[in-house]
């Protein structure tokens, strides 16, 4: 059944939460489908986007060779046919992660809304939750991928400066049509970011708070912690864990957990880590320790290097000691 198992109030919350959410089976609601359709539509493409990345293999040689031969024109013309169908596909990840920024402001408006507080959004709106979870899933994943990837970097940056030196020869260039200058910049700076997606994602949730002055910046942040209760609690309860069917299922839980806290420390002004959050960081870093190094090794990176107040004065020292 996807639905939980127990509305909570916030004594039961301070106690511990018990509940179930289903990112297996949940199915959408008929007041559910306009946002789940729209939504799923782009969720769709996440796959050959991973796929994409996955097979990214990059131009270091073809530049290399260009770079230490510059009078061979055969090199710099075989360099430039190899980077130029990369930067095409660094494009279409770069367009993939605005359309993820819009799909995240759909979830977050219905997630959000009076008069339900989060909890009730889940238990009622549980295919629209597992979107969210699956965007984040997603997130870290092609993050993970991409900080393997070096290659990204320099082939973008020669294309960048191939192309500056092109226009200075005056010649024609079809593939300023694909990439002018200003996606250029923009491309840029997405790529420049050790986790782009993330950075996407922590920029739009902030943007949707700054941009909804009504809505009460609770409803916001509630709806981020009670997703990492959720997870935290399915994650360390045998009887939950017993009803997942596939293995993968931990893992989602454990990126879903991971991608709501980053975001909850990125808008909420005392951030995740602070005695007053109500995420319960040690429980959360205590799961994913409690799991094979290997699967959490980039999430207990994601936490170190893309949260916003680990190093702050009011982070516990214990927390901080945990993420050595």
């Amino acid at each position: 059944m996807g639905n939980l198992l127990k509305v909570l109030t916030c004594t039961e919350l301070d106690q511990g939460p018990n509940f179930f959410l289903d990112f297996e089976n949940a199915q959408p609601t008929d007041c559910e489908r306009e946002v789940w359709n729209q939504v799923n539509a782009v969720l769709q493409e996440s796959e050959s986007i991973l796929t994409g990345l996955q097979a990214y293999k990059g131009a270091g040689q073809e530049i290399r060779d260009a770079i230490q031969n510059p009078n061979d024109m055969l090199l710099q013309e075989r360099a430039w046919n190899s980077v130029c169908p990369l930067v095409i596909r660094l494009k279409k990840f770069y367009a993939f992660s605005l359309k993820l920024e819009e799909a995240l402001k759909s979830l977050l408006e219905s997630l959000t809304c009076p008069p339900y507080t989060p909890t009730q959004h889940l238990e009622r709106e549980q295919a629209l939750a597992k979107q969210f979870a699956e965007i984040l899933h997603f997130t870290l994943r092609f993050d993970e991928l991409k900080m393997r990837i070096p290659a990204i970097q320099n082939d973008f940056s020669y294309y960048r400066r191939t192309i500056s030196r092109n226009r200075l020869n005056n010649m024609n260039l079809d593939i300023e049509n694909e990439v002018n200058n200003e996606m250029a910049n923009r491309m840029s700076l997405f790529y420049a970011e050790a986790t782009p997606m993330l950075k996407t994602l922590s920029t739009a949730t902030t943007n949707f708070v700054t941009e909804n002055k009504t809505l009460p910046l609770e409803n916001t942040t509630d709806c981020l912690s009670t997703m990492a209760s959720v997870c935290k609690v399915m994650l360390e309860t045998p009887e939950y864990t017993s009803r997942f069917n596939s293995e993968d299922t931990l893992l989602f839980c454990m990126r879903v957990m991971v991608g709501v806290i980053i975001l909850y420390d990125h808008v909420h002004p005392n951030g995740a880590f602070n005695k007053s959050s109500k995420i319960d960081m040690k429980g959360c870093i205590k799961v994913l320790k409690d799991q094979p190094a290997d699967n959490v090794e980039g999430l207990l990176n994601a936490l170190k290097f893309t949260t916003k107040h680990l190093n702050d004065e009011s982070t516990p020292k214990n927390i901080r000691t945990m993420l050595q």
